[in-house]
């Protein structure tokens, strides 16, 4: 008689199949958060940051940082799982991205944006979310190598910043993991 394949996995087979994913994955992904003030967002994208593998979070402007109470309330502890900066201008985040060998792609809406799934998001690349109410300011889409917005076809124009943030590193390691052969368990 053969295991039902349908069966949720165990934590232990869990363990392996992520680690497994883990070694075919080479490309660095990282964050900067412009001015993301909620609390609950940040707790979710660090919980999204931890899941994909993001190596380092730039908190910029008047972001709220993961150790405040409601972000720790989503967050679940995986603040503790990705290196983050302390709050700083925009721009200071975008340079210590780029000196750390990170390209750097806004996700905004702009005149020169392109999808999501058209933008170049291979090798080391640091995706940029801004605030709730404004999204990225001038100056961050001026310094950004690149910018790509998330198509939709809803009657809703926008995303949450979490959701926006979390579609996004998925798309970055989509495009990575695409054409491989999925991993052995």
């Amino acid at each position: 008689m053969t295991a039902n394949p349908r069966r949720q996995l165990r934590p232990t087979d869990v363990k392996r199949l992520n680690r497994t994913w883990r070694r075919n994955t080479e490309g660095r992904l990282a964050l900067i958060l412009e001015s993301v003030t909620g609390p609950f967002n940040i707790g979710s994208i660090f919980r999204t940051a931890a899941a994909f593998g993001v190596e380092r979070v730039w908190l910029a402007g008047n972001a709220t940082p993961p150790t405040n109470p409601k972000a720790q309330k989503t967050a679940l502890g995986t603040d503790r799982l990705v290196a983050w900066e302390e709050p700083v201008p925009v721009l200071e985040a975008v340079r210590a991205a780029k000196e750390d060998g990170f390209a750097v792609v806004a996700v905004e809406l702009t005149g020169d944006a392109v999808p999501l799934f058209e933008a170049k998001l291979g090798g080391d690349v640091c995706l940029v979310v801004g605030s709730e109410d404004h999204g990225c300011s001038p100056a961050l889409l001026e310094a950004a190598d690149g910018v790509c917005y998330i198509p939709q076809v809803g009657r809703v124009g926008s995303f949450n910043v979490a959701v926006a943030a979390a579609i996004a590193v998925a798309e970055a390691r989509r495009q990575e993991w695409s054409g491989k052969v999925p991993p052995e368990e």
